[in-house]
């Protein structure tokens, strides 16, 4: 049988984990990341993801897709072209497959998050 899933609660247990130290750009961040779904069948996760000040370059595959919504705090996308966008609080984006830059987090950042894996038909 199929459940909704609703966020944020119950919290799922935590992954912590930090950038790897090749894409290290400043700091050294702790990401904690509550994944509440989780889909073999349509790629998709989903949940929350929080972070420290830092910043790190980011290469995403050609079939991965992020949706987010930044709750608290300030993120900065760039962009190899050297755009930035900013995204603060009630703020959404897109990051999309394939997309080369830097992730960068002015202030702590907690977000809900959608990563869809397109699998091949």
């Amino acid at each position: 049988m199929k459940h909704i899933t609703t966020l944020p609660q119950p919290a799922p247990d935590a992954e912590i984990d930090y950038p790897k130290p090749e894409r290290l750009v400043t700091g050294n961040p702790k990401r904690t990341t509550y994944n509440y779904f989780t889909s073999s069948n349509s790629g998709m996760d989903a949940g929350i993801w929080c972070c420290e000040a830092g910043a790190w370059r980011i290469a995403f595959a050609d079939d991965t897709d992020e949706f987010f919504t930044v709750l608290e705090g300030i993120v900065r996308l760039h962009d190899e072209a050297g755009i930035v966008k900013e995204i603060g609080p009630g703020e959404a984006a897109v990051i999309p497959a394939g997309f080369k830059g830097m992730f960068e987090v002015v202030e702590p950042v907690r977000k809900y998050y959608v990563i869809v894996k397109r699998t091949a038909a």
